[in-house]
């Protein structure tokens, strides 16, 4: 069994981008909360909302397809 290292290489490059939504997202909603008086109070909030949520959601996506890549996931032949 090899190492698909194509598709190893982009679940690495959607941890890399987890780890920057990771960082955006509480900065985002922490600028809401600190501004709470301000009219864009609410879509701002809704935006680090969506953001920190994507965080998550890509965080699981790109382990899922590191770990497709290292042991063989959908698509791949049993050698």
């Amino acid at each position: 069994m090899k190492t698909d290292k194509e598709m190893l290489f982009k679940g690495i490059k959607k941890l890399a981008f987890t780890v920057l939504l990771m960082f955006l997202a509480p900065i985002v909603i922490w600028q809401a909360f600190k501004n709470e008086g301000h009219p864009l109070y609410w879509p701002v909030l809704v935006i680090g909302l969506i953001l920190a949520m994507y965080a998550i959601y890509s965080g699981f996506k790109g382990i899922q397809t590191i770990v497709d890549a290292l042991f063989g996931g959908k698509g791949r032949s049993k050698d």
